[in-house]
This record gives structure tokens, C-alpha cells and sequence, in this order.
């Protein structure tokens, strides 16, 4: 403006541009204040996302091509390529039945030599982890030494069974060294182990109870050949395997004696109290011609033979303690509908999802939140400073438009 622009002139634009001249730092305050906010709630949907696709690539499978055993390790070399099966009577014959109800997939046997000396190896793999466990608690015999292999393991002199995810390995050494159990580790390593739930423990092991628990005695069935050839407390016929039953056992070295806990896991609760009924009225029947005890029922002491119920979960206690021992072991037995998630399982796909959705709503609301607080911030912040020059705190009244006063 020019010293001849007329003084009314020059007060409209002075006013014009202050006005103008705010504005724009108010927009810029609002901008770097919202840039602010999103930045930092954006990484929490970031990292929600990240988790989602790290847990997406962790369940991935084995690629179908990658050998069940390594061609050498710890100084073992393989003597052949290894001979695959898919039938398990190609595998077990004696025992292909069980192998069938553990849900048996293939398996590959293969001779290693080193030195002079053999190992004999045979590699089962099943459709997941409690297949797997359920056949290694089958080949393992009551009272093998514990050994620190894979997920679980025992010895009987020269020959090493250890599971770990869905495979089992059972191991033949022609001589045993103090070195074979280091060897049986390393091979345990580099084991094609799928991820997520494949390789998870039975649920139905967390439901026998920890205290004086033999944990080499525990056996897990899916059908009668496992659980007839693991030493099952009942007939079989009487568990139900038919309805979709699984078992869990354990022996307890109680103060009065030893105990046998059978732990049985029906689809519905409905189907558990049926069966429930069906098994207390075949223990109080006694030991008959009409319907024979077995083995371990006929060596147990009648006045402990006891079945209860908790949810879809039959407990039925055998053996040779007394009444009160066997009554607390049973006692101990409860189904929990809010079990906690397995140690080691992680959060599921549904869980990451959940998360990642919960972290997007979270930013919307804070954006909200931000944006609210923004608005009276600047609203009162503009109406406080009208306030202090002394002017009324809304600007309705103002005049908004350049005028020209030709009264005069």
C-alpha cells in the first residue's frame, strides 16, 4: 500500500490481513498437531500388522519334499538313501493299528554307520503333535529312564525313543556312549517340526493332576488298539472311542500306595455323563462271569474303583491305595471351561486379527479424542484473546466484508 491509499482502505486491509495471517497459523498449529497424534498411535497398527504376517509365515508347513532324516549328523552317515513308507504296516506291523488311530502319515527308515558301529533309526510322522505324543507314550514301557531329548524322551539300554512336534524317533545304537544322548539332541534340531497348534502337546495332559505324578508312566489313546496296548484300566468298548473319546493315564506314588488316574475326554457333557454312569455301574458290578474285570481292575483294591465326572471329563482312579487317598487323587480331577492357553502355543490367528483390529479402533478414537480437544483448544483459545482486548468473545458481529461509507 501506497501513503495515498485512503486511511479506511488501508484499516479494512490491515484487519484483512491479520485475520488472514491467523488463520493460517492456526491451520498449521491444527496440522502438526494431528501429524503428532497419528504418528504416534500409527505404530501400534503397524506392529499389529507385522505380528499378523510374522504369525502367518510361522504356521506355514514344512516344504512336503524335505527328508524326515538328515543324510549325516554328529558324524553319522547314512548307509542308503533311506527307505520312505505311507502304509504303517510297512512300519510297524504288529502295531499298525495304533499307528492308524495316532493318525500315522509316513515315515522313513534308514541305517547310519560310523567307525565300525550302527545306528538303526526309524522316523514316524503323524497329522500332529498328539499323534505324535500318543505313539511315543505307546512305544514307551512304564519305568524307561527319563532322558533331555526333543519334547520327551526314554531309554532302554542301547535304544533312545524321544518325540518332538509330530515326529517320533526311535533310535537303535549298537553301542551306547556317553555321547549318543548329545547325538539324539542334534538330530532332534534339524527335524522337519511344523509350527503353530501342529506341534502342541494334548490339551487333555493338563488335566491330570502334577502332584506324585509318575510322568514316565503317562500314556495317551485315541482308540482301543493304543489303548489296549498301552495297558488301559477299562474294556474298551466301555471308554467309547466310537463317540470321539480320548485318554489320558498315570500312575501316582501315593503315601498308602500306588494309583492309576484315568482321565477321559468326551465331545459334550452329555455324552460324558452317559458314559459316566455306564462305567460306575460296571465297577460297583464287581468282577463277574457277565462282565469280566481286567487286568488292572482285578489287581486294584475294590473299595478305591471310583468314576466321576467334571464337564465332558470321566475320572476313573484304580490301584492300591486307600479309600481316602484315592478319593482326593479323583478330587483333584476339574474341568476348567476357561482353560489358560498351553505353555508355548502363542496367540492364534484369530487373536492376532482381534489385536489388530482393537489397535485400528484405538487410533479412530484417539484421532477423535485429539481432534476434539484441538477444536476447543483454538475455539477457546481465540475467545479467551477476544476476552483480554476487550471485545466480545464471539466475532458474529464483526465486520467480514470491505465497505465503502459514501454518507459523508
Amino acid at each position: 500500500m501506497t501513503a495515498s491509499t485512503p486511511r479506511w482502505w488501508r484499516q479494512s486491509g490491515a484487519r484483512y490481513t491479520l485475520n488472514i495471517d491467523r488463520m493460517r497459523s492456526y491451520c498449521t498449529f491444527a496440522l502438526f498437531f494431528a501429524v503428532a497424534i497419528t504418528s504416534s498411535a500409527a505404530p501400534q497398527a503397524a506392529s499389529a500388522t507385522h505380528s499378523t504376517a510374522q504369525a502367518a509365515k510361522a504356521v506355514s508347513a514344512p516344504k512336503p519334499d524335505e527328508p524326515l532324516l538328515p543324510a549325516s549328523f554328529a558324524g553319522w552317515e547314512a548307509a542308503s538313501p533311506g527307505k520312505p513308507v505311507t502304509d504303517p504296516a510297512q512300519a510297524d506291523t504288529a502295531n499298525a493299528a495304533a499307528l492308524k488311530e495316532y493318525g500315522f502319515a509316513d515315515a522313513l527308515l534308514n541305517d547310519y554307520t560310523r567307525e565300525g558301529q550302527t545306528l538303526k533309526l526309524k522316523a514316524l510322522r503323524f497329522v500332529d503333535a498328539s499323534g505324535a505324543y500318543g505313539a511315543y507314550s505307546f512305544y514307551r514301557h512304564s519305568g524307561w529312564p527319563k532322558a533331555e531329548i526333543g519334547a520327551g524322551a526314554a531309554s532302554d539300554n542301547n535304544r533312545v525313543l524321544f518325540w518332538k512336534g509330530n515326529i517320533v524317533v526311535d533310535a537303535e545304537f549298537s553301542r551306547i556312549s556317553p555321547m549318543s544322548g548329545s547325538e539324539m539332541r542334534e538330530l532332534a534340531t534339524i527335524l522337519p517340526i511344523p509350527a503353530g497348534n501342529k506341534s502342541l502337546a494334548p490339551p487333555i495332559l493338563y488335566n491330570l493332576p502334577q502332584k506324585s505324578m509318575d510322568a514316565q508312566t503317562t500314556h495317551y489313546a485315541l482308540g482301543p488298539a493304543g489303548y489296549t496296548g498301552s495297558g488301559g484300566v477299562l474294556p474298551p468298548e466301555l471308554v467309547g472311542f466310537d463317540r470321539g473319546a480320548e485318554v489320558a493315564t498315570a500312575t501316582y506314588n501315593l503315601s498308602s500306595g500306588p494309583a492309576t488316574l484315568t482321565v477321559i475326554n468326551y465331545p459334550t457333557p452329555q455324552m460324558a455323563a452317559a458314559q459316566e454312569k455306564a462305567i460306575s455301574a460296571y465297577l460297583k458290578a464287581g468282577n463277574s462271569p457277565q462282565h469280566p474285570f481286567t487286568k488292572p481292575l482285578q489287581d486294584s483294591n475294590p473299595t478305591v474303583l471310583e468314576a466321576r465326572r467334571s464337564g465332558p471329563l470321566v475320572a476313573v482312579v484304580s490301584g492300591d491305595p486307600i479309600q481316602d487317598d484315592s478319593r482326593k487323587l479323583i478330587g483333584l480331577v476339574h474341568y476348567e471351561a476357561d482353560m489358560s492357553a498351553i505353555p508355548g502355543g502363542g496367540d492364534t490367528e484369530v487373536q492376532k486379527t482381534a489385536k489388530l483390529v482393537v489397535a485400528i479402533i484405538t487410533l479412530v478414537v484417539v484421532m477423535f479424542v485429539a481432534a476434539l480437544m484441538l477444536a476447543g483448544f483454538l475455539g477457546g483459545g481465540r475467545a479467551l484473546y477476544r476476552f483480554l482486548r476487550g471485545k466480545p468473545l464471539s466475532s458474529v458481529y464483526d465486520e467480514e466484508f470491505t465497505r465503502l461509507d459514501l454518507s459523508d
